[in-house]
Parts: structure tokens; C-alpha cells; sequence
């Protein structure tokens, strides 16, 4: 759909994307808000915390993990999404796929979709291992 507006190549496959990802990110940080005990908020409201800080200092924190997994559901779909990408004249790991596909040659299509599997699993190593050590219980 966002073709006509912003041609073809990279422009149209990156604003696509971007939108994509919005929903996860977005129910992983309400999620995680929502998930704050009463208890936590309480205790913040009765120590004087303004609004600003109990968000800052208070849910932001005990909310991460939940933001940060939305984040990870986004950026691991949008790996497997942005091989579509090439379809739209964007240079991307799709495009070993959708030559392979044109010329009827499964070994690149194959060796494309290896690529963005091992890249997607890279990834989410990677976010569990920020996970990880951005939510531990510090002791």
C-alpha cells in the first residue's frame, strides 16, 4: 500500500515495517504497565513520588521485561517479514529468495531462507542474553 506513495525500493519496505512492529512493542509496554503490583504503586504514591517519577523510577522498571520481550516479538518477525521486502524492489536477504523462486532454483531459495533463520535465532540469542542482564535480580 505504500507503494504508490513512496515508490519502490527501500522506503516503502522500511515504513511498512515500522508499522508492523508498533503493535507488539505497544502491547508489551501496556502489558508490562498493567502487570505493575498495587502494591509497588502504592508505596511510591505514599513515599511523595510525582506522577513523572513513579513512571520513571517505579513501572518503567518493574515493566522492562515485559517491554522488552514486545520489542524481541517485534524485531524476530520483522526478520522473517522483511524478505518480503524484495518484492518491492528493496535489497534485502529476500532477495536470494525471490530469484530462486523466478528461476525455479530451490538451492537459492533455500540458502536465502537459511540465512534469515540463522539471523532470526542470532537475534533472539541475542535479546535473551540483554534480557537477561537487564532484568536479573540485583542482590
Amino acid at each position: 500500500m505504500a507503494v504508490p506513495i513512496l515508490g519502490y525500493g527501500a522506503a516503502p519496505a522500511l515504513a511498512a515495517l515500522s508499522l508492523y512492529a508498533i503493535l507488539p512493542i505497544l502491547d508489551g509496554a501496556l502489558t508490562g504497565l498493567h502487570n505493575v503490583p498495587a502494591a509497588a504503586r502504592q508505596a511510591a504514591e505514599g513515599m511523595g513520588f510525582a506522577p513523572f517519577g513513579l513512571l520513571w523510577r517505579i513501572e518503567l522498571p518493574l515493566a522492562l521485561p515485559f517491554i522488552l520481550a514486545g520489542l524481541r516479538n517485534a524485531v524476530i518477525i520483522n526478520i522473517g517479514t522483511a524478505t518480503i521486502g524484495s518484492s518491492v524492489g528493496a535489497l534485502s536477504l529476500g532477495s536470494p529468495i525471490l530469484e530462486g523462486l523466478s528461476a525455479s532454483n530451490p538451492a537459492y531459495v533455500l540458502q536465502g531462507a537459511l540465512i534469515v533463520a540463522l539471523l532470526a535465532v542470532a537475534v533472539d540469542r541475542g535479546f535473551q542474553s540483554l534480557e537477561t542482564a537487564l532484568c536479573a535480580p540485583r542482590g
